[in-house]
């Protein structure tokens, strides 16, 4: 494994997610003990902007952006789940960061949705 460098919040790399998730950890283990730099973004901390959202729904639809699995989503009214598009999708994980699906791992050149190591080794190998 090719190790990336770049000093603190210089990397090109960034991971966003929520910092108390499952998921999240083991996304932050595999890059740690692949000596991957990387910058952490917490969208509980940090809030994330409409225009982020739109460039990811754009590179990967807002279907696969928006977590409609987890309990964040189901607890909204039914009003709130009819007719999603990318506008009302990006507002939706604005308003509730918990919607968006996670680890997103952006490494400059692409945006990795959901951790799959296979899919981080390629890309970091």
């Amino acid at each position: 494994m090719s190790e990336v460098t770049s000093g603190g919040d210089a990397s090109p790399v960034c991971l966003y997610g929520i910092k108390a998730c499952d998921t999240m950890k083991k996304a932050r283990t595999w890059l740690d003990e692949q000596g991957v730099v990387y910058r952490f973004h917490d969208y509980k901390k940090e809030g994330i902007d409409a225009q982020r959202l739109q460039a990811w729904c754009s590179e990967h639809g807002w279907e696969t952006i928006l977590n409609r699995q987890g309990t964040t989503f189901r607890k909204l009214s039914d009003a709130d789940k009819q007719d999603i598009d990318t506008n009302k999708a990006v507002a939706l994980m604005q308003a509730n960061p918990s919607m968006i699906k996670r680890p997103v791992l952006d490494t400059g050149s692409e945006r990795l949705v959901g951790f799959k190591p296979d899919l981080y080794a390629r890309v970091f190998d």
